[in-house]
């Protein structure tokens, strides 16, 4: 049986997780979980799996639920309490499937406690891969990517990422906005960047689908994974969402992974691996679909995906504060204080404003978070 530390349970890819563990209650025990502030229902998947730990990491949240917690589960609050889980000792794998820079730590403190990672954080790779590749390697554990196009590549190389290639290509549905021209774009609302052809995610997820900055970032965690340089990964639209990515070997063959767009296949498939289980997705019917599309993915038409090969390109910390800037200027966007294109204005400038530094530890990254979040918070201030 699989012992697993659920890091970000109440989010859209956390219940996914807790779903997989239902069906195969006789393979994975939840061990520990972890969520940010949705107290309620924390507390409902507290009584549903009985972990041996669980942790609302948002103090305030915590007192809501405080001495409601089932016999048996230790319950904890705070940020130091939610790494405590990753390193429990019954615990093998971490889950990390919680949002933003917060990922980074949860996961370098399960690599430091020889656990192994099933990764759906983006930021932890975009924002500290210098440091996450390197322990990776000295503590000799396994990285499971859960992106569904970061699984697909997996797959594809017989979940070896050290399985030579020629070139790594990444699809994306092109979000609502790929034809859109740049007047309406000024007039896009939250409301409609949210609406996601083929993906159901959460907000901040989905509106980086929409501008394709997230495009960018898993450019970015591919050229990690995969040890590889941006000049061999390309990636091109592909509205169906039904071919997940592809690799091309050096014999010209190319081989894809497709099915339904749903996130619970990557998500069993990273902790079921080698073996494949039944799952909940439905069928794939390439008759019905009678065509798949694949269209290019132009850099300079898409602001903020070429912001994130581009800070790719200067590399140190200049991935870490662009998806800082990000977080920021999506969430002004959300609440209505920035227009849609403004999005990127916001990170260009924040970009703008970071000091290079080596990413020799954390400390660094968390100092170009704090700074870049600073600087892309004054221009919302100046702009809206």
């Amino acid at each position: 049986m699989k012992h697993i530390a659920l890091i970000g349970s109440t989010g859209s890819i956390g219940t996914q997780v807790l779903s997989v563990a239902r069906r195969y209650s006789d393979l994975f025990r939840i061990e520990a979980l972890v969520a940010h502030s949705s107290a309620e229902k924390f507390l409902e998947q507290v009584h549903a799996f009985r972990p041996a730990y669980a942790v609302l990491a948002d103090e305030r949240a915590a007192e809501r639920v405080r001495g409601e917690m089932p016999e048996g589960v230790r319950f904890a609050s705070g940020e130091e309490a939610a790494r405590e889980a990753v390193s429990l000792p019954n615990v093998d794998t971490a889950f990390v499937a919680a949002t933003g820079f917060a990922g980074l730590s949860y996961t370098l403190a399960a690599i430091g406690a020889e656990k192994d990672v099933a990764l759906a954080n983006k930021e932890t790779l975009v924002c500290g891969g210098e440091l996450v590749m390197p322990a990776i390697e000295r503590k000799k554990v396994d990285l499971m990517p859960v992106d569904s196009e970061h699984s697909a590549l997996w797959q594809c190389l017989q979940f070896d990422a050290r399985k030579p290639f020629r070139k790594l290509l990444i699809t994306a549905s092109g979000g609502p906005f790929y034809r859109a021209t740049e007047e309406q774009l000024r007039h896009v609302t939250p409301q409609d960047a949210l609406r996601h052809p083929t993906w159901n995610m959460g907000a901040k997820i989905t509106i980086d689908s929409a501008t394709l900055l997230n495009k960018g970032f898993e450019v970015i965690e591919a050229k990690w994974l995969y040890h590889t340089s941006l000049d061999k990964i390309e990636a091109i639209v592909h509205p169906e969402s039904i071919v997940h990515s592809m690799v091309e070997f050096e014999d010209g063959a190319v081989l894809a992974q497709m099915s339904c767009p749903t996130m619970e296949l990557p998500i069993q498939m990273a902790l079921t691996y080698p073996k494949r289980l039944p799952c909940a997705v439905k069928p794939l019917d390439l008759v019905s679909l009678g065509a798949l599309h694949f269209l290019p993915l132009e850099r300079k038409r898409f602001p903020c995906f070429d912001l994130a090969l581009t800070a790719s390109e200067y590399g140190d910390n200049y991935p870490c504060a662009l998806n800082a800037a990000g977080e920021v200027a999506v969430h002004g966007f959300l609440q209505g204080k920035i227009g849609f294109l403004q999005i990127a204005e916001a990170m260009e400038e924040a970009l703008s404003r970071t000091e290079r530094r080596q990413v020799t530890e954390y400390a660094v990254l968390a100092e170009t978070d704090r700074l870049a979040r600073k600087a892309a918070e004054e221009w919302i201030l100046c702009n809206c």
